[in-house]
């Protein structure tokens, strides 16, 4: 791959989009393989203020408040969707209109069909996509996967997975717009559990089945009178609206290699902060990961050792894909940020080459779709199929 020169646009300057922000100015150090020089075009963001750090200290070339300019604008060679769930759709289809490739954030819409028409028309377009499933990158979830994909833990037979977090349990947080079920969709199925059914699938298999139930606990939240960034920055006033969407989920699933799963999230537990686990059992050894521990893997393989039990691997430059990139030796731990690192590194070549690297908007979809089956799920109390999707799922890429 020759030298490349990229001009990025961001759309949205919030927590996410800075992230994104900070994650294309790693790659020419992390990755300098890649060949790519990523220059910061053009930002977007409604609010003056965060205009005025894109440039001064973000250090994007220039700032304006409509997506349409950094989609109009011809030098912008891809961009970065990290708006709120709502406007997705809205400027996906833009993005592909305008022939933009695009990493979005999760979730791509506010439901399925949105996803779908998201999807769809990426695949009829032929761009390469990126969607923000960044837990994918773990190197000791990438470890996991190459496990299981060489046999490691014999068949596979049940998956667990909880995504458990605290940052909406003040019940004087905000009635931001993640709580309105029109601007969000669903609420942590959306949200958390997107990212269990997306860790669930690539390391296991399609879920092509659920069972579920979902409950409400903190039922109204206090109106902001000012917006935040994220999660953090807002100013909250004494009168107070409903929560439209569910704070709770918990579900079984049926998997197409014949596992079978349970899965749960919650945004407003008191405890755990960002407990967000995944394990996987097999007839010859199992695994379990956990966020709050990401430089991690535990390991049993065999199951007649003298001494059963798991090992706590610490993650190390030997066998943990990418570790190497970021840390020189085991015991210096990586980080979130760095796992967007990661994925824009899997993005950004595939524009230069068109080969689906990334979490892929199929992949979305896929996500979504098993979103959309918790919600018929939870209205009808029966299983639920999950329909399958079509275009480049990233499931069946083989090790990393």
């Amino acid at each position: 791959m020759s030298k490349k020169t990229l001009n990025v646009g961001v759309i949205s300057l919030g927590w996410m989009g800075r992230l994104h922000t900070r994650s294309y100015k790693q790659l020419k150090e992390r990755f300098p393989e890649l060949g790519v020089d990523v220059s910061l075009a053009v930002a977007c963001d409604p609010v003056e203020e965060t205009r005025r750090v894109a440039v001064e200290e973000l250090g994007f070339d220039r700032a304006v408040a409509d997506y349409r300019e950094v989609l109009a604008d011809p030098e912008v060679d891809v961009v970065s969707i990290c708006s709120p769930n709502f406007l997705h759709k809205e400027i996906a289809l833009a993005a592909v209109e305008a022939g933009k490739p695009f990493w979005i954030e999760k979730p791509m819409g506010v439901s399925a069909d949105e996803s779908r028409e998201i999807a769809e028309a990426v695949e009829n377009a032929g761009l390469v996509t990126g969607v923000g499933f960044n837990y994918r990158h773990v190197p000791a979830v990438e470890l996991l996967r190459n496990l299981i994909s060489d046999g490691r833990l014999g068949r596979i037979t049940n998956v667990r997975a909880w995504l458990i977090a605290d940052y909406a349990s003040a019940a004087d947080g905000p009635l931001t717009w993640r709580y309105n079920r029109e601007l969000a969709g669903s609420g942590v199925v959306g949200d958390l559990m997107s990212h269990g059914a997306d860790l669930v699938q690539y390391l296991v298999g399609r879920i092509n089945s659920v069972t579920a139930l979902t409950d409400t606990f903190i039922t109204e939240r206090p109106i902001p009178t000012k917006a935040g960034v994220g999660h953090t920055g807002w100013e909250i006033s004494d009168e107070f609206g409903p929560v439209e969407n569910e704070d709770y989920v918990g579900m079984l699933v049926r998997l197409d290699s014949g596992a079978v799963g349970t899965l749960e999230a919650s945004r407003v537990a008191v405890g755990p902060r960002a407990e967000y686990v995944v394990e996987v059992y097999g007839t010859d050894g199992s695994a379990r990961w956990n966020f709050e521990d990401l430089n991690h893997l535990d390991v049993c393989i065999g199951a007649s050792n003298e001494f059963q039990g798991y090992t706590r691997v610490m993650a190390g430059p030997s066998n943990f894909p990418n570790f190497s990139r970021f840390q020189p030796g085991a015991g210096t731990s990586m980080g979130f940020d760095d796992l967007k690192a990661i994925e824009a590194s899997k993005f950004i070549p595939a524009i230069l080459t068109g080969q689906q690297l990334a979490p892929s908007a199929a992949d979305g979809w896929a996500a979504a779709e098993v979103d959309e089956a918790v919600v018929r799920s939870v209205e009808s109390g029966q299983w639920e199929e999950v329909a399958r999707v079509t275009g480049r799922t990233t499931f069946d890429l083989g090790k990393n």
